[in-house]
């Protein structure tokens, strides 16, 4: 079967592990309504396709995107001066939806594990998006920046939740007030970077890892596991955990996969889970309300 193709994104699916890479090269791989359209569309593939186990998410060319297009000038940001129709769906009570926002809340929703390979350039809503991804490996010429201040704006695709939640809220504050680009090195001495990697071994470490988990985990299992983990780190104690693990552990307890996966234990092999993420969620997925936005 043949995969989707997307505008400004490149997509493709090699023995469990998806590759999206945004695909702007000539513009840094600047971000745009199409781009914000293309990710959410490609999210609600990963998440369709049983063959994807892991999203790795990369930029083609030196950077791994620019932050908006700033092509429209002083209008970028406002919307209602750019008369831009493809956001009128987004529009409630007079209101724009962020169109970063519209985009790192379908990947906050991934029922895949979602890898960030960093290749170059990330600021603005190059970085923002990355907050939602699981985890975030950079090339050691990566740079990044939390630019909105110095653009006469405010932080934005929910980067207010996640940022300070990833590294603390000093160092969120002082990046965020600051507006500053700083190096690779000191996005993994704050904890917002799990490695780094010279650019041509990027890619090769980010496949490592996600087949790490293609090759051992059950599907079903870690799509429950992502949404518990993030969804938990809000909750303000602990019986809200307990509460959803007991549910979970009930309904994995007595899948195909607990079975499969004592069995290939014991019996000194690799598992080959049946559950699959299409069709065979608990029935108390998922458990939270999605709050609409007003």
């Amino acid at each position: 079967m043949a995969l989707p193709t997307y505008e400004t994104l490149l997509y493709d699916v090699q023995d469990g592990i998806a590759t999206v890479t945004l695909h702007r090269p000539e513009k840094m791989n600047a971000f745009t309504t199409q781009m914000r359209d293309d990710l959410v569309a490609v999210f609600d593939e990963t998440d369709r396709n049983d063959d994807v186990r892991v999203v790795i998410i990369t930029g083609a060319g030196r950077a791994f995107c620019a932050g908006a297009d700033l092509s429209a000038g002083g209008k970028t940001f406002d919307y209602d001066s750019r008369g831009e129709s493809a956001r009128d769906k987004y529009k409630v009570n007079g209101i724009y939806r962020d169109g970063g926002g519209i985009a790192t809340l379908r990947i906050f929703k991934s029922l895949k594990p979602v890898i960030g390979a960093i290749n170059g350039a990330a600021v603005g809503i190059g970085m923002t998006m990355q907050l939602p991804m699981d985890i975030r490996m950079a090339s050691t010429t990566a740079r990044f920046g939390f630019v909105f201040a110095r653009r006469g704006i405010t932080p934005e695709a929910a980067s207010t939740w996640f940022l300070g939640r990833l590294v603390g809220m000093q160092t969120a504050l002082e990046w965020c007030f600051t507006g500053r680009v700083f190096d690779a090195q000191e996005a993994k001495d704050r904890g917002l970077v799990r490695s780094l990697h010279a650019p041509d071994e990027l890619l090769p470490a980010a496949r490592a890892l996600a087949r790490e988990i293609a090759d051992n985990t059950a599907p079903v299992s870690v799509a429950l596991t992502r949404q518990m983990l993030w969804h938990m780190a809000g909750q303000d104690h602990p019986m809200k955990a307990h509460q959803v693990d007991s549910r979970a552990i009930q309904a994995r307890g007595q899948s195909a996969d607990a079975r499969e996966g004592v069995s290939s234990f014991l019996e000194k092999r690799t598992p080959v889970y049946p559950n699959k993420v299409s069709t065979d969620m608990p029935d108390f997925f998922p458990w939270w309300d999605e709050p609409e936005f007003k």
